[in-house]
Parts: C-alpha cells; sequence; structure tokens
C-alpha cells in the first residue's frame, strides 16, 4: 500500500505544485483574457527546449553511466529540468506560463497517467496460467494475440495484460532481450492502429471528428504489412536463437504441466468500462468550465474519474494472490509517472514552437512539410522522441491550414467518393496516423507503454539495451528498413 501511495502521490505531484503557482501569482484579470491566445510559440527560440534536451539525455545516459543513482534518483533528476525550464519560464512570461503549464496537466498529463494507471492496474489483476514453453511459434502467437488486442483495448492494455505471460513463457530462455523488444515492435505501438481507443494519437483525432472507424478500414494495409514484416522476422530470428540454446532449454528440470487457464476474468469487466468511458468522452458532449482561463470539459473528468474508479474496483475485487503471481509491483507506473511529469513540462516550448508553423523557430522544417511522405517522416520522427499524442494534432492542424479544411468539414472530407472528399487531406491523414503510431516504436520514450514493458521486463531479470543501444541494436536496423517499404509502398 506503501507503494501504491508514492505512485500516486507522484502522479499529482506537478499538479499541485501548479495549481499553487497559479493560485499564488494569477491575476484573475488577466485569467479571463485567456492567456492561451498569446501564442508563445512564434517567440519562443530554439535553445529554450535545452532542458527538454536534458530529460532526454538524462533517460538515455544516466542508466547506463551510473544504473544505481538512477535507479534510487530518477524522480529528483526529472524535477531538476522541469524547475530548469519552468523558473525562467514563469519570470518572463508570468500568467501566460502559468495558463500553459496548468493546461498541458490539466488536458494531457493527468488524463494520461490516470488511463496508463487504470489500465496497468486492472491488467495486473489478470493471470494467464499454464505450462508455456516459449518455442518461437508460440511466441509469434502471442505477439500476434497482443498486436490485435492493442487496437481493442489500448497498446497499454494489450502490453499489460500480454508481458507477463510473455515473460513466463520464455523464463527459461538463455536469449530474451529480443522477444520484448519486438513486443514493444508490435503490441505497444503498431497493434493500436486500427480505433482511435488503440493510441492516444488516433483518439485525438477522433475527439477532432475522425469518424471511429476511419482509421480501421483506411490504416488496415499499412498495419498488415508492417506487422506482417516484422512477425516474419521474429519468427526467424526467434527460430535462430531457440536453435543455438536448444539442448539448455530441453535439459532443464521436469515441471509440472500446468492446464492454461485464465484468472481474474472479473477485471475484464473493468477493461470494458475504460473502454466505454474512454468511448463515451468522444460522443458524449455536455460542454465545459474553465480553470483559470483552461478550458475542462465535463465529460473529460467524468471519463478519468471512472476510470481510477475502475481501477479501484480492481484493486478490491482482484485476489491479492493474483497480483502476486503475476510480479505485480507499483515501480513501473511510478518510474512512467514521474519520468513522463518531467517530459510534459520541458516539452512546452517545443511543442509551442512546432504548432505556431512558419512563425515559430523551426518553420524551415514545417515548410519543407509538403508531401504524403514527409508528413510520415516528419511526424513520427517527432514522435519518436516527443509525445506523439500532440505531435500528431500539430500536423493534423497543419495538414488542415494547408487545405483550407475547418473540423467541422473533416468528416465529409475523408469520405471518398462524396462530393466534399479531399483526396489530398486523406493522404495527409494516412501519413499522419501511420508515422505517428508506428514511429513511437522507435524509441523507449516514443510511446508511454514501451517503458512500462521495459521497466516489468528489467524487474523480471531481463538485461534490456539502454536507450541507445535499442535504437542502434533494434529499431533503426530492423524498423527502419520496414519503414521505408512502407513509404514506398503507400506513401
Amino acid at each position: 500500500m506503501r507503494s501504491a501511495r508514492e505512485g500516486l502521490l507522484s502522479i499529482l505531484t506537478y499538479a499541485v505544485i501548479c495549481s499553487v503557482l497559479t493560485l499564488v501569482f494569477a491575476d484573475p484579470a488577466a485569467a479571463a483574457h485567456a492567456p492561451g491566445a498569446h501564442n508563445i510559440g512564434t517567440e519562443l527560440p530554439v535553445w529554450t527546449a535545452l532542458p527538454f534536451a536534458g530529460i532526454l539525455l538524462s533517460i538515455a545516459l544516466c542508466p547506463l553511466l551510473m544504473p544505481h543513482f538512477w535507479h534510487n534518483h530518477f524522480g529528483k533528476i526529472s524535477i531538476f529540468w522541469s524547475v530548469l525550464f519552468a523558473v525562467p519560464f514563469l519570470l518572463y512570461y508570468h500568467q501566460v506560463a502559468l495558463y500553459h503549464i496548468l493546461h498541458i496537466y490539466l488536458i494531457d498529463y493527468i488524463p494520461f497517467i490516470i488511463l496508463l494507471w487504470g489500465l496497468f492496474t486492472i491488467a495486473g489483476g489478470i493471470v494467464v496460467r499454464g505450462s508455456l514453453k516459449g518455442t518461437p511459434a508460440l511466441n509469434t502467437i502471442m505477439l500476434l494475440i497482443g498486436t490485435i488486442l492493442a487496437s481493442c483495448v489500448g497498446t497499454t492494455g494489450a502490453a499489460m495484460v500480454m508481458i507477463r505471460p510473455v515473460l513466463r513463457a520464455n523464463k527459461d530462455r538463455l536469449k530474451k532481450t529480443h522477444v520484448v523488444c519486438f513486443f514493444i515492435f508490435l503490441v505497444a505501438n503498431i497493434g493500436g492502429s486500427l480505433t482511435p481507443l488503440g493510441d492516444p494519437p488516433l483518439f485525438l483525432g477522433f475527439l477532432h471528428n475522425v469518424p471511429f472507424f476511419w482509421v480501421t478500414t483506411n490504416i488496415l494495409p499499412h498495419m498488415l504489412t508492417a506487422s506482417g514484416i516484422l512477425l516474419a522476422l521474429f519468427f526467424i530470428v526467434d527460430t535462430f536463437f531457440y536453435r543455438k540454446e536448444k539442448g539448455h532449454v530441453e535439459g532443464g528440470p521436469e515441471e509440472e504441466k500446468i492446464p492454461f487457464k485464465i484468472e481474474g476474468v472479473i477485471n475484464f469487466l473493468f477493461l470494458l468500462g475504460v473502454i466505454g468511458l474512454v468511448l463515451m468522452s468522444g460522443y458524449w458532449k455536455p460542454g465545459h468550465f474553465n480553470v483559470l482561463g483552461v478550458h475542462l470539459v465535463y465529460q473529460g473528468v467524468l471519463r478519468d474519474l471512472g476510470i481510477i474508479m475502475m481501477g479501484a474496483l480492481s484493486l478490491v475485487f482482484t485476489s491479492k494472490v493474483l497480483r502476486e503471481a503475476n510480479d505485480f509491483s507499483w515501480f513501473p507506473i511510478i518510474e512512467v509517472a514521474k519520468l513522463f511529469a518531467g517530459i510534459f513540462m520541458t516539452i512546452i516550448p517545443a511543442l509551442a514552437i512546432l504548432k505556431a508553423g512558419n512563425a515559430g523557430a523551426l518553420s524551415g522544417l514545417v515548410s519543407a512539410v509538403k508531401e504524403p511522405y514527409h508528413y510520415f517522416w516528419v511526424t513520427g520522427t517527432l514522435s519518436s522522441f516527443l509525445d506523439n499524442a500532440p505531435t500528431y494534432l500539430t500536423f493534423f492542424n497543419l495538414a488542415l491550414g494547408k487545405l483550407g479544411i475547418t473540423e467541422a468539414m473533416v468528416p465529409g472530407a475523408l469520405v471518398v467518393k462524396a462530393v466534399t472528399a479531399n483526396p489530398e487531406f486523406i493522404q495527409y491523414l494516412k501519413a499522419i496516423s501511420v508515422g505517428a503510431v508506428f514511429m513511437g516504436a522507435n524509441t523507449y520514450i516514443g510511446n508511454a507503454p514501451n517503458f512500462m514493458v521495459k521497466s516489468i521486463a528489467e524487474e523480471a531479470g531481463i538485461n534490456m539495451p539502454s536507450f541507445f543501444g535499442y535504437m542502434i541494436k533494434y529499431s533503426i536496423p530492423i524498423l527502419i528498413p520496414v519503414f521505408i517499404l512502407v513509404t514506398f509502398i503507400f506513401f
């Protein structure tokens, strides 16, 4: 319980700090004039994103250079980079800075971490038992199931449900790091590309009038191509390692055969509850209220409270024995909460500059984005290091602006045979969607489940590669050729 309380407190720490700062410095009259209307992206130089680069480098290098210090103090390092950006930002922009900080935590960070916490907690109560042996065929089947599941319950939900059975099945394997890395590619990222429930960028598109099943029919060929290639490649690689260590795996002591069964099935009801709450927040729009200029929607607040309730019910109705069988620990969600709290703070200038478009310090990059493959690679590359949800939204709005399309016109523009159809926008949106979802797999921070899977695997004793090691050994040599092929086929 102490760890659970620590995790929840770490999730809320930054929001409380921001709220206190707002109450201390806020001018009610200034708040009424909506400081969000001030486009700081046109004024901020590129160097204001240095704290963001600092926290990324810390995540990349500290576990490699000083692992013990990092393990015990990563939260303090996250706070350091946050303060390094926030203090001068507040001193220079005052009310405007407070608005942007409060906005990113209330609109983005808190709902983001609540959803992750809910799915992590609920999935941690589902136990898949059975004498599973991590053969290449079984591993490939489990990755396929996780890939399909990701579009139904989200990449976080699918990753948390499937990662522990995969780890247990491969506990006797000598070489298993590649299994976890391919798991991140497929289950934690590419598998979530078929519905708005699958990945946060697509959910943002749904909230901005992209029809729910548009991605299902339009991104399916891209998803089948990428996942098919990766599953085939995984089977080949896993077969190679399995044959090298076959004597070791088969020569171990005989274990009691355990029949296959799923326990903690009540948690599937809570998962359905989370899915229903997410859907509700997209379709039901009763209005909004203001918190010092930040618009909060009633359905969003209800969704977040409902997800917390689903997680709490899971804790109440799931036996502690089942969580112990899953080696359930709060550390992965605590780590994600603390690190992403710092990432969301320091990412403010990077996103603001991008959203400023041609008026911002990265105008050269923005103006160079013209063709569908440009949208695919630029959205994808930035999604590898920035949060992929706001990156998706930035280029979604950029495409709308270039083509003179309003959000109200989006549904009609996406109907292929309609008079209102805009083929150029359809291609742009396909490229933006695929880039944001697929390339979140390029780094550990590209999508939140990546970090959680890495943390769970390390707790299970698997020696996961460092931040750069993951890129050099796995994502660049494996994923980039696949994405180049996707470019030539579809864009």
